[in-house]
Formats: C-alpha cells, sequence, structure tokens
C-alpha cells in the first residue's frame, strides 16, 4: 500500500495577517499616533484663530456703531438743551436779567483803601480867566504809589471846556476806565506831565493851557482853547 503525503501548513501562516495587511511595527505605530496628535492640536489651532478673529470682527461692530451713535448724537440738539431763546431759566442758573457784566458791576475799580467818593462821577466846573500855565489841584489825595513816567494808568476823567464848564468826554459816560502808558506822548502834554507824581487813588483837577491841549484852533479834532479835566487815579503799573 501506498501511503499519500500531505504537506501542512503551519497555523501561524494561515491565520497571520495577509499579504495586503503586512504587520506594523512599534516605530510605525508612534509615528501614526503622532500625525495624529499633530492634526488633532492644527485643527485645534484653526478653531481657536477662527474664534479670535470672529471676537474680533464683533469687537469693530461695536466700536463703528457707536462712533456712529455719538456722531448721529451731536449732530442733533439735545433733549436737555433750551431749544429757543423763549424757553424759561433753569431754577439753578440765574437768568440774563438777573445780573450785570463783570465791568459795569465792578465800575469804578477803585484801590483797596480808596476814598469811597470816587464812586461817583465828579462835578467838573467852568474856570475864571485865562490859563497862563499847567495847574494841578489836589481834590482828593490818595494813599497809594506815586505815578511814574513811562507806567500804564487807569483813569476816570470828566473834561470840560474851561471858559464855559461844556462837558466835551467822559469816561464815566462810558462806564470803562481809559488806560495809557503816562509820560510818552500817548497823550495831550497837560495830562503826560500834570499826572506825574499823583498818588494812586487821588482825584486830581487839571488847568490846561491850549498849547498843552489841541491848540486854540483844534485842527486836530479836539476841543480848542484851555481845558479842565478832573481825573481819578485808579491804578499804575
Amino acid at each position: 500500500m501506498r501511503l499519500s503525503y500531505r504537506r501542512t501548513v503551519p497555523d501561524f501562516v494561515t491565520t497571520g495577517p495577509s499579504r495586503n495587511s503586512p504587520l506594523k511595527t512599534k516605530a510605525e505605530k508612534r509615528a501614526e499616533a503622532k500625525a495624529a496628535r499633530a492634526r488633532a492640536q492644527a485643527l485645534e489651532k484653526r478653531r481657536r484663530t477662527q474664534a479670535v478673529a470672529g471676537a474680533a470682527v464683533a469687537v469693530i461692530a461695536v466700536v463703528v456703531g457707536l462712533v456712529l451713535w455719538i456722531g448721529n448724537s451731536s449732530s442733533s440738539p439735545s433733549a436737555s438743551a433750551p431749544q429757543s431763546a423763549s424757553a424759561p431759566p433753569s431754577a439753578s442758573a440765574p437768568s440774563s436779567a438777573s445780573f450785570s457784566s463783570p465791568v459795569a458791576a465792578a465800575f469804578p475799580p477803585l484801590p483797596e483803601g480808596a476814598d469811597p467818593a470816587l464812586k461817583k462821577k465828579p462835578a467838573a466846573t467852568a474856570g475864571s480867566g485865562d490859563v497862563t500855565k499847567l495847574t494841578v489841584t489836589t481834590l482828593i489825595e490818595g494813599k497809594g504809589a506815586v505815578v511814574r513816567a513811562g507806567q500804564t494808568i487807569d483813569v476816570n476823567y470828566v473834561g470840560v471846556t474851561h471858559a464855559d464848564g461844556k462837558e466835551f468826554d467822559a469816561s464815566w459816560n462810558r462806564k470803562e476806565p481809559f488806560s495809557f502808558q503816562v509820560g510818552v506822548g500817548q497823550v495831550i502834554p497837560g495830562w503826560d506831565q500834570g499826572l506825574v507824581g499823583v498818588k494812586v487813588g487821588s482825584r486830581v483837577q487839571l488847568d490846561i493851557p491850549a498849547d498843552m491841549a489841541y491848540g486854540e484852533n483844534a485842527t486836530g479834532g479836539g476841543p480848542a482853547g484851555d481845558l479842565r479835566f478832573v481825573v481819578d487815579v485808579l491804578a499804575a503799573s
């Protein structure tokens, strides 16, 4: 009898992976895991970048909207502002009729310790005879410093013609003192010379001959002939 021989194949060959699914080494498995982690990290980074970009766009939109709202608000009248001159004044704010301007309220601005008589406009009357020289008469003597040539002084004054006492000018009527630099030719010689040496706070009377005023004919536009001024010296600096 002839025995037949059959070659057997080891189980590990028939039960192992096929040629289309080769075994993977540990290095290959680690590489694949690393690649998977890299992909996951890239996906997460892209998601975060998209979230930040979206938030930035939202912030910009809010800022632009706020700017447009402010612009529209400023271009339209406020609901709390008065709409016309006829609107009643606020209870907490005085109306324009309840106070005077600072200049009017302070007029005349007297120096400290000045005689209260300087608050009232003086009466300047006519003189007698011809004025042959500049004459300075102190009506009220002040307590301040002596005026020096070159200083800027503030004065109140009344000017009249010497012969008949007719007023031709007065700072009192304008409710504003007159300021000038004394002794440098900005005013008539009678003032330049007559007010130097007068104390601040004084009231003086200046009798000025025509040649130290505007002349006999007053070609410069001022009053002609001899003049009389009553001048209050309020400040010097």
